[in-house]
This record gives structure tokens, sequence and C-alpha cells, in this order.
């Protein structure tokens, strides 16, 4: 056969598939390693038919075979995971689905649900890895991994929330300053009647936010929880796992499944990794990482580390006379709590905090609350 009857085979098999599966275009090439699962090497399997039904060419490394499928034959787990790194490095594969993967620090995965409530897809970003040594600076981080991953999946435009856990409000005021100096996302707004940017566990489970940013601990447990809350906890049957490693000059697309993933959550998985092939995920990085930059994201993240705490944190102050707090200021951390009220305190201004059903709060008299707004925002405690 010449190389072009060879070029139009091709072409006619390549529109078969896509009227057959949806999906036009060259299949994209993703890797499974199917060894150490707590459901078996059937489980595995069963989700890589899935997936070849749906229009990805799975290359399943374990030790089973099937038709629809290229088995690359390995004896253990550790064997599959050094032929699943060679397959990616060499280009043989465009990515791969994996149970573990030790991914460098500044990379970390964006999981993708079905949240329960509504039935919505949201990423959540991240659910594994360490994206930074700093909590704050590692929030801020997956947001942009998290853009990256929703625009690369086919969200043009997601929106954007924060949980409320500890450096929400910190990473929020940073976000804003990357938008002020030109980056752009959409922020989501709680349905909680209180809206804001910072939200809650309703708004988990109704999916508000394309785009739900915390820290990998906190994520690693959502995911865990959207993925099996109908099965008891052993089988996570629901979304599309643990994600892609996402980071900055990083370029290896490796997905995270669990141990404890089921059968149609790995399908969705390699569907995921299909899908972000398409989508050109390394280009997406790259202009989003460049945007970011553009913005002041070197300069916000080094002005993070360098800020200390305000010197009032360092005083001795004393609380003026006290006097009844009907106003309040939301939106601190609560390891700034009292150095907040300290700051007002010095200001000659009384002050109390406590905790709101939104998170930590400054309380005020009606007749100070502007000033303490305005001196609260100098000191960097709220945006």
């Amino acid at each position: 056969m010449s190389n072009l009857q060879k070029t139009i085979a091709q072409a006619f098999l390549e529109m078969a598939q896509g009227l057959e599966t949806g999906s036009f275009g060259p299949r994209p090439k993703i890797a499974l390693t199917g060894m150490g699962s707590e459901h078996g090497e059937e489980n595995a399997m069963a989700a890589a038919l899935a997936a070849a039904r749906r229009g990805v060419d799975v290359y399943y490394i374990g030790s089973l075979e099937a038709d629809g499928v290229t088995t690359v034959k390995v004896a253990n787990d550790d064997e599959g995971h050094k032929k699943m790194v060679e397959l990616v490095e060499s280009g043989q594969v465009d990515g791969a689905v994996t149970m573990h993967f030790p991914f460098p620090i500044g990379v970390s995965t964006v999981g993708r649900a079905v949240t329960p409530a509504k039935g919505k897809e949201m990423f959540i970003a991240t659910t594994t890895g360490t994206s930074s040594g700093d909590r704050i600076e590692g929030m801020i981080l997956n947001a942009i991994y998290g853009i990256i991953t929703a625009k690369a999946s086919g969200v043009a435009d997601p929106t954007v929330g924060i949980l409320n856990v500890d450096g929400a409000r910190q990473t929020e005021i940073a976000l804003n300053q990357l938008k002020d100096g030109g980056y752009s996302f959409r922020w989501a707004e709680s349905a909680r009647a209180d809206g804001g940017a910072v939200l809650r566990g309703n708004d988990v489970l109704q999916g508000t936010p394309d785009v739900l940013v915390t820290d990998s601990l906190t994520g690693n447990v959502l995911i865990k929880m959207l993925a099996a809350y109908s099965t008891g906890g052993s089988f996570e049957s629901c979304g599309y796992g643990y994600g892609p490693g996402i980071g900055k000059g990083y370029d290896k697309l490796i997905l995270i499944i669990s141990r404890a993933s089921g059968a149609p959550l790995i399908a969705n998985a390699l569907e995921f990794a299909g899908q972000l092939v398409k989508g050109k995920v390394f280009e997406v990085a790259a202009k989003e990482f460049e945007a970011a930059e553009a913005a002041g994201l070197s300069k916000i993240l080094e002005a993070r580390k360098a800020a200390s705490k305000p010197a009032t944190a360092a005083e001795e102050v004393k609380a003026p006379p006290a006097e009844p707090c009907t106003a309040s200021i939301p939106g601190i951390e609560v390891m700034d709590l009292e150095d907040a009220a300290k700051a007002l305190w010095k200001a000659g201004i009384y002050a109390e905090t406590g905790m709101g059903c939104t998170g930590p709060l400054v309380m005020m008299s009606e007749k100070n609350h502007a000033k303490a707004l305005e001196i609260l925002r100098a000191a960097g405690y709220v945006g």
C-alpha cells in the first residue's frame, strides 16, 4: 500500500471512529497502569474498554488482554510504573492514568468531580502533590492550575471560588491583586445569602464555582468524598479522579486515580486525559503562566514571603476602654485575628474578636466601623 493510500485509509478510519464516538481527529493515546487496584485488574480493564469505546486509544499496562485495547505486559506494579514512565517520556503515548506518582514540588493535581446537588462538574485545585511549601502561596498557584485545567477541558471562561479554609482570605487578596494587574478570570459567587467568592460546604455540594481553590490535603478529602459518597467509601464511582499534575514548566501528562477507584471513574479519567491532549493543556499552561507573570505573579508571591506581621503583633498594646461592639468586619485569617484587634487598639479603637457563620470577625462600635476598616485594609488584614 502506498503512503497516499495509507493516509486515505487512516483518514477514513478516523472519520468512522469519530462518527461512532462523537470525537473527531486523531485518537489520544493514554496509558493505564492496571496493577495495584483494590478492585483487581479486571476493574481496570473494564475501564480501559469503556474508554476505548469513547475514542481513547488505551495502552493497558498489566497482565490482561482484550480486543480494542493495546496490552503492554508487565510482571508487577513496579515494573508497570517504570514502563508507564518510559512510554510517556518516549512519546509513545500522550499521557497516562495511574494510582500513584512522585510529582516534584511545584506540581499538584487538579481533580474533577461531579457534585451531588445539581450534577454539575467542578474542578478541585488541588488534590495531590504540593504547589508550594507555603500554604497561601500554594493556594494562589492552585487557582492558576485550576484555571489551566478547566480551560484545557473546554471551559472557556471558568469561574473561581475559594473554599473557606485557613488562608482563604489572604489568597483572595493576592488573587485580586493579580486580577488588578491584568490577569483575567471571573470570581464565582456563593449560593448562600451573604455571597462572596469565599465558599462554604453548601457551595461544594452544589458545584457553585467551575474551579474550587483549596489546599491539597483538603482537596484530597473532598475528591474522595465526592467520588464515593454513594458507595460507603470503598468504591470511587463518580467523577474523573484526582486529575493531572500541573506546574510551571511541567510537561508530562500524568493523571492520578486511587486504588479505590472503580471502573466508571477510571474510564472517565482516561477520557479526561484525552480531552486534555486535544485541549493542548501544556500550551494553555504556558499562556496562563505568561499572563499571570505579566500581571505581577512573582512580585505578589515575593511580597507575601517578605511580609512579616505588622509591628503591632510584637508590641504590648493595651485595649482602650470597652464599649458595645455592634459592627463587625469579616474576612480576616483566624491566625491574624488577635493581631488585627491589636492594630485597632493601637489606633484607639476598642475591638473584640469573634467567629461568625462565615468565619473570623473583628467587632467594634458602629461609629468606628469605617475607620477600623480603613486601618485593617492598610495593614493588609482585609482586601
